[in-house]
């Protein structure tokens, strides 16, 4: 039952661009070759059902291992429920439900805000879900503010208005996408007269037409105590919180529009049709196989689906059928990867089960390799599903996929969001929380004969849907313009800024309870050879989470070798003198566990999770190929078509090439963060210069490691010592002196043209500041007023939710090691382009001339300090951050006393941080998208 992403987020999470049992002795003669078993961890232990009397689910668990509690509402109302003509009616409700509610007229982001909430919400084929993580005294304020939207939420012609604009926008930049297209159609053939067949969100024409009364019907329907399930998760006690629940879910009635049935099957469409489709037939069934939908439309990347149908989530033969995909596609050593990776016919492949409510499908994704045919691709595909078919997999493989799904259940779980998140959705789809219990027994008895059975009767190519997408050119040709200091025509006022205080009267008093002064510091240390370690022992689960940065980042590449750092990155795990690509992928698939690595602007970034009982194994190959790597001449050549395919897929995306553009625009040509990969550099790119830039700049004096989780820190030391000591380098390592980047002398606007794209996308800003920079923490402060969040923050308040002109846009300082951009990110329609900045320049001069209050100044830095707990009951973040204070020149202390620094800010320090850092007639504007962007609005 691997999770898919079948669902849409209702809007851009709020973004700051800143940068059990002990595991045994770590000796040679103990490493561990299997992982811990999963029955040794009960994911639905200390679960409390509770059902009131108005129907409504509750479920109730207690995790004390940090002073945070998750709350979320699960409904069970999807896209699965829509009919002809209101496609996409679930997805637009659930953004009206931040709206406001008839005793809470405001935006219900504020609210979250205000209490510090790393919140947000989806909709899927099957359900509805808001979720909320804070502190915990913070508990009952989110269960009010839930239990007042599930019935009295303000739906009105304003707040449709507005939001169906959002949406579309939010659709339009989907259709951006050459995969969400090729996926739409497919799945259309697939599933023609159900709903499944249908896009979650829905379709530009019917969002359009959708009715006030459309929508409150639907609402008054689906969104009802005996419809939903509440799950509470954290640091709490029961009984307590189920006397609030009980107050404030209680008192609701269930829902009035009783004549609807709630959960009748997925409805038929179109029931005019006659024709029948291969995936609403019984796998049994024998029908005509379909001919291959083609799309030939403007695209980067030439693109394969296939889709064939599968049983509901409750089917016995689910086990099964995961354990298939995961033989499949489950990491380097699973037989698609070889088959089409390794092979060189594609860049990319994967696959996944939609196991829902009702019988859904699976699904297989590839992209083709630059020069590759995809009917070869589909020849090949073919090819390895029927020797599945033929020949039973081997307990090799079994067993390497058993433990690949038992870990990812372990190590996705491992904080109180996501454990919430499990329990929702196995309650919701699976009527049941404890069916990943029965799920993950049924998985260890699962047999050889099982899997190939379950491939003979649902890989059947009879049954299949597939699709090919094939890039064309398209009409018009890409361009840009450089409008040097041209402004829009317009000249939007902002409205008033929202006062703190009418957001305050819909909330508890404020509280500022923090318990990061209780955070746990890590033991730092120094090996002989330099290398830099950062440990915190954490047992309160059998997980690990590794950190890593080696000084070896893009800035070294320059521009005739540019991608060369991240080449490198991206090579490390081809092979080491004692192991091949294969052997090493193995040696980590086999245990469940990952290690990667990915080049950033100031280093490469190391990235290993996996079960403590397998950190030795993991430490030793993150040893082995920091210190042997090869560099095996036909794996370069595979990694340089991939990168050429990545390439591609990032020019013809506005996020990605607007982002490229901007970057460019404020640094000069010399500057190390102007350079960006090309064609031409990738394709100079040698052997030799990867095995130079790895003698050069990956050494241990370097590079830091930070580990967080279950561990003897005595041992680990130990082993670090014994895997690490051999690793020596000679002289000093490479250093760069970056020049300083003033702020442009003038507004600058550059413009580029992308055909055949929906959606423009937009950043604006300039060359901001560097972690140690003193103004820092006050920038923090102000962006959070400013951008911080798409929803209760200036530019959101304004741009998305007052004038509906963008689904998301926020802001951000990028601070490292050096001065990274201050920019402004957007997403319009392209008739919108220009209104959306002239709104967001009118805000920036709004604050510069008028600054902020002192109200919006302590509710922003409540806001920061608020959430910081719920960042630090995340094992894997609080491995990050412990790893960024180090590689950043920070005190072990940082990650401990950082709430404070943000209360020390003052009215002056944000006054400076103005004057200082917002600059209205010094920004750079580009606007990567269709062309109409460029031009309507103006």
């Amino acid at each position: 039952m691997k999770r898919r992403s079948y669902m849409l987020l209702g809007f851009f999470l709020s973004l700051l661009l800143t940068i059990v049992p002990p595991s045994g002795n770590f000796t040679n003669a103990a490493i561990p070759t299997a992982v811990t078993p999963v029955s040794a961890l009960s994911f639905t232990q200390g679960v409390q059902k509770t059902v009131l009397d108005n129907g409504l689910t509750v479920l109730t668990k207690e995790v004390h291992t940090a002073p945070v509690v998750s709350v979320q509402v699960w409904y069970k109302v999807g896209s699965r429920n829509e009919v002809k003509g209101e496609n996409g009616i679930s997805h637009q409700l659930e953004h009206l439900m931040f709206k406001g509610t008839n005793d809470r007229p405001v935006q219900f982001g504020r609210l979250f805000s205000a209490l510090g909430s790393q919140f947000n919400a989806f909709t899927s084929y099957d359900e509805t879900a808001y979720f909320g993580t804070v502190q915990r005294d913070k508990l009952e304020a989110l269960l009010t503010l839930e239990a007042d939207r599930m019935k009295n939420s303000l739906i009105g012609t304003e707040q449709l208005t507005s939001e169906k604009r959002v949406v579309i926008s939010e659709l339009q930049g989907y259709e951006n996408s050459p995969g969400y297209r090729l996926s739409r159609e497919v799945m259309r053939a697939a599933f023609p007269n159900r709903a499944y067949g249908l896009s979650v969100g829905g379709t530009k024409a019917d969002v359009e037409k959708f009715t006030l009364e459309q929508v409150r019907n639907y609402y008054q329907t689906y969104y009802s105590p005996e419809n939903a399930t509440l799950v509470i998760t954290g640091d709490f006690a029961t009984e307590p919180a189920l006397k609030v629940v009980k107050e404030t879910f209680g008192k609701l009635s269930q829902r009035a529009k009783k004549n609807t049935p709630l959960h009748n099957a997925s409805r038929a469409i179109d029931n005019s049709s006659a024709s029948s489709s291969i995936a609403d037939a019984s796998p049994s069934t024998p029908v005509a196989k379909k001919a291959p939908i083609l799309l030939k439309q403007p695209g980067s990347a030439a693109l394969l689906q296939a889709v064939y149908p599968l049983p509901d989530i409750k089917h016995p033969d689910v086990p099964a059928i995961d354990l298939m995909d995961a033989i499949l596609t489950g990491g380097r050593s699973s037989r698609l990867y070889q088959a089409l990776v390794e092979s060189g016919l594609a860049s990319s492949v994967s696959g996944g089960a939609a196991e829902l409510i009702e019988p859904g499908w699976y699904e297989i994704d590839a992209t083709a390799a630059p020069g590759q045919e995809l009917g070869k691709i589909a020849q090949v595909l073919q090819e390895s599903l029927t020797k599945l078919q033929q020949q039973p997999v081997t307990s090799e493989e079994l067993k390497r996929a058993k433990t690949q799904l038992q870990a990812s259940y372990i190590l996705g779980n491992q904080d109180i969001t996501s454990q919430a998140n499990q329990l929702g959705y196995n309650q919701t789809i699976a009527g049941d929380y404890h069916f990943i219990e029965g799920y993950l027994a049924a998985i260890a008895k699962v047999t050889p004969a099982q899997v190939q059975k379950a491939a003979k009767t649902y890989l059947n190519p009879a049954q299949q849907t597939i699709g090919f997408f094939e890039p064309t050119q398209p009409d018009g040709k890409p361009g840009s313009s450089n409008a040097g200091s041209g402004r829009t025509v317009e000249n939007f006022s902002p409205g008033k800024p929202v006062d703190p205080a009418e957001l305050a009267k819909y909330l508890p008093p404020a509280t500022s309870e923090t318990d990061s002064n209780k955070q746990s510091l890590p033991e730092e240390f120094t090996l002989k050879n330099g290398l830099k370690v950062l440990l915190l022992s954490d047992r309160n689960l059998p997980t690990i989470n590794l950190s890593g940065q080696i000084d070896a980042g893009s800035e070294f590449d320059g521009n005739q070798k540019a991608g060369l750092a991240n080449i490198t990155a991206n090579n490390l795990m081809n092979g080491t003198q004692t192991k091949n690509a294969l052997t090493l992928a193995k040696t980590l698939e086999d245990l469940g566990a990952g290690l990667s690595f990915s080049a950033s602007r100031e280093g490469t970034n190391v990235s290993g999770e996996g079960l403590s009982a397998n950190l030795p194994i993991l430490i030793q190959t993150l040893a082995d190929v920091l210190e042997n790597a090869t560099f095996p001449a036909d794996q370069l050549e595979l990694s340089r078509q991939r990168a050429l395919t990545s390439l591609k897929v990032q020019l013809d995306d506005p996020r990605g090439l607007g982002r490229q553009v901007f970057q460019q625009a404020i640094y000069p040509e010399n500057h190390p963060f102007h350079s960006f990969p090309t064609g031409e550099s990738l394709k100079t790119i040698t052997r030799d210069d990867l095995l130079g830039f790895y003698q050069t700049h990956y050494r241990p004096d370097t590079t830091t490691i930070a580990i967080v989780g279950d561990f003897d820190r005595v041992k680990v030391k130990a082993l670090l010592n014994q895997v690490f000591g051999k690793w020596q380098a000679t002289g000093k390592p490479p250093v760069l002196k970056i020049q300083t980047v003033p702020f442009p002398q003038t507004l600058t606007r550059v413009n580029k043209v992308i055909p055949g794209k929906a959606e423009a996308v937009t950043y604006i800003g300039y060359n901001g500041i560097s972690r140690k920079d003193p103004r820092y923490y006050a920038a923090l402060v102000l962006n959070q007023i400013l951008g911080g969040d798409t929803l209760a923050s200036r530019l959101g308040t304004e741009v998305r939710d007052r004038q509906g002109l963008t689904y998301g846009i926020y802001s951000g300082f990028a601070a490292g090691i050096n001065p990274g951009p201050f920019l402004i990110q957007m997403q319009t329609a392209p008739g919108d382009a220009q209104k959306a900045i002239a709104s967001t320049l009118a805000l920036l001069k709004q604050l510069r001339e008028q600054g902020v209050t002192e109200a919006e100044f302590n509710a922003a830095k409540r806001s920061i300090t608020n959430s910081y707990p719920v960042d630090l009951a995340n094992p894997s973040n609080v491995s990050s951050i412990i790893l960024d204070n180090a590689v950043l020149g920070l005190s072990r202390s940082e990650i401990r006393e950082f709430p404070q620094r943000i209360q020390a800010v003052t009215m002056a320090n944000m006054q400076q941080a103005i004057e200082n850092l917002i600059k209205p007639e010094n920004l750079v504007i580009v606007t990567a998208g269709p062309g109409d962007a460029v031009t309507k609005g103006n």
